[in-house]
């Protein structure tokens, strides 16, 4: 195992070398075993938030929602499939060899609290936690591979003819841990932010069942997390900033400080911890380390220039309309940027109108010129973009509307205007960002009650009851300000498309659209620059070659069309 971390109230993600510790120490009493506990959401962040170099978005892009707008993508921004999945290429090895990292863990810590002398509450505590790790673990694997190698005990010596378990057999043992995790978890009014509850299990256990094909079962399951009365969505202003005049309460979720329960958010379920210039936290005021996403979604705005040619803007600024220091890699599909009035339609209301989701205060689809010496200070881009179409990569559509990949409409979610760290700001012009800029400097959400309502949803409509389906999703579309949705309407693209108004940029869509079998149909349908290159074998990513390689003492079958 990788380093070791303690767990006092401002060390929660504090990294300790491992060798400070034997199995004597570590798994014989609470604090070491809390050490290793810790681990597990280290290495869940370093998946999804930190990753190397840019690996960390990789199951956000080449999606129907989102493409790599800056080319025909690379192996970690997904554009061309062929580039990025095969069986050498980094995508395909790292969340796979990251998974069974955790697999590994947890089985370590599994056998040892096992043998040590914990009283056997403590043990059931500390096991249900591994197990829900170890079952998360699966579940990014067996959506993205299929069937992997099923690793459930401890072995001290290195295994290398381990061969792969069938989907269903990985879904069974999912079950099995997450129901465990959910027995024996505290609830969620008793953890730390940050931490796993009952609850959470439950959510992933209800999906997994989903996967079995036992929606009704499934149901019972979400429902637990829907009407645990610890949780609810989110209906008015809050927390940091909720006096911040014209705003939302849907933009309120996603200022500093206001992603945890602490802030009086009942509606996160399980939130990544980062923590600004605490060692162990991933993130500094002064760098952009970890956690990039506004690097990665938010435009080149200060890039571009006017229509006579010169400097439209004065820098990277810390407000919604330039919205920091974007690069604009992960672009907006027009499914996921249009509105239903637009040539195309999209998911979005005619003249965005009637969604607080796509409004002005949390969907950005215009700039202003700010640089006083422009003679277009001040007036729209829209006016003009046409004329101010860059260099950058689009469909003829993209290009004329957008103005290429240096501008395009991007979600507010992404970064925090008026609210970077003041190392990154310099201090004669204030909200001028230094080059530094480019981590989103808040908590980011794993998951979200609203995820729940719509993954019962889909439960009650695979069990062809589109009437509690449709409530379901109006619970959500309500507190959005949005009209109802009829329970003739409700199919599964609705479904997805609804996931796509409320969560893009915090589910990992590659994920979800493998899980429910949409992955080809829906990028052929909706992304411009990898629907073109999607084939049948692009469903799963591939096996990496060197895990097949290095198993030598017996076969680990490669996904079928990788060669």
């Amino acid at each position: 195992m990788v380093a070791l971390v303690s767990c006092s109230e401002e060390e929660f993600l504090n990294e300790v070398p491992v060798d400070l510790y034997t199995a004597e120490n570590v798994y014989s009493n609470p604090s070491g075993i809390e050490s290793v506990l810790t681990n597990f959401y280290v290495r869940e962040r370093f998946i999804y938030y930190q990753g190397f170099g840019d690996i960390s978005f990789t199951l956000l892009y080449g999606t129907d929602a989102f493409f790599s707008s800056r080319g025909t993508g690379t192996t970690e921004k997904i554009g061309a499939l062929q580039t990025s999945l095969s069986p050498s290429t980094y995508p395909s090895e790292f969340f796979y060899q990251e998974n069974f990292k955790i697999v590994a863990a947890a089985n370590l810590l599994i056998d040892n609290v096992n043998k040590s002398a914990l009283s056997p509450e403590q043990k059931t505590a500390v096991i249900a936690e591994s197990k829900f790790f170890r079952a998360k673990a699966y579940r990014d694997m067996v959506y993205l591979y299929g069937g992997v190698p099923l690793v459930i005990e401890f072995s001290a010596e290195p295994v290398y003819d381990r061969v792969r378990a069938t989907r269903t057999e990985i879904l069974n043992q999912m079950e099995i841990d997450f129901r465990d995790a959910a027995d024996g978890m505290p609830s969620i009014d008793k953890v730390k932010d940050g931490r796993v509850s009952n609850i959470v299990a439950s959510f992933y256990l209800g999906e997994t069942l989903m996967s079995l094909g036992r929606p009704a079962d499934a149901v019972t399951e979400i429902s637990k997390v829907i009407n645990d009365p610890n949780v609810g969505l989110m209906k008015g202003r809050f927390g940091a900033r909720a006096t911040a005049s014209g705003k939302d309460v849907f933009w309120d979720l996603w200022q500093r400080g206001n992603q945890n329960r602490a802030s009086g958010n009942r509606e996160a379920l399980w939130v990544c911890q980062f923590e600004t210039d605490v060692p162990g936290g991933a993130i500094v005021s002064t760098n952009k380390i970890a956690n990039l996403l506004e690097r990665h979604h938010v435009p080149a705005v200060w890039t571009l220039q006017d229509p006579d040619g010169k400097p439209g803007f004065l820098g990277k600024r810390s407000n919604d309309n330039v919205g920091g220091n974007g690069v604009s890699f992960l672009q907006p599909t027009a499914y996921t940027s249009n509105s239903s009035d637009m040539p195309g339609g999209g998911i979005w209301p005619a003249n965005y109108l009637g969604d607080m989701r796509c409004n002005d205060n949390n969907f950005i689809k215009d700039y202003v010129y700010d640089n006083p010496a422009s003679a277009f200070f001040g007036k729209k881009g829209s006016q003009f973009r046409a004329k101010n179409t860059g260099t950058g990569i689009g469909t003829p559509l993209e290009v004329a509307n957008a103005g290429g990949w240096r501008f395009y409409p991007w979600f507010v979610k992404a970064t925090t205007p008026g609210d970077h760290p003041v190392g990154l700001i310099d201090p004669a012009n204030p909200l001028l960002l230094s080059n530094a800029a480019g981590s989103t400097y808040h908590d980011m959400y794993y998951l979200r009650l609203p995820e729940a309502y719509l993954l019962r949803a889909e439960a009650y409509l695979a069990a062809g009851n589109t009437a509690l389906a449709a409530a379901d999703i109006n619970e959500v579309r309500s507190r959005a300000g949005a009209t109802d949705v009829a329970p003739g309407d409700v199919n599964i693209d609705y479904i997805l498309d609804e996931r796509t108004r409320e969560i893009n940029l915090e589910e990992q869509r590659h994920i979800t659209l493998r899980r429910v079998g949409k992955y080809g149909e829906r990028v052929v349908k909706y992304n411009w620059l990898t629907g073109p290159t999607y084939e049948p074998k692009y469903d799963l990513f591939p096996i990496p070659q060197r895990e097949i390689e290095a198993n030598n003492g017996a076969v680990l079958e490669q996904n079928p069309g990788y060669n």
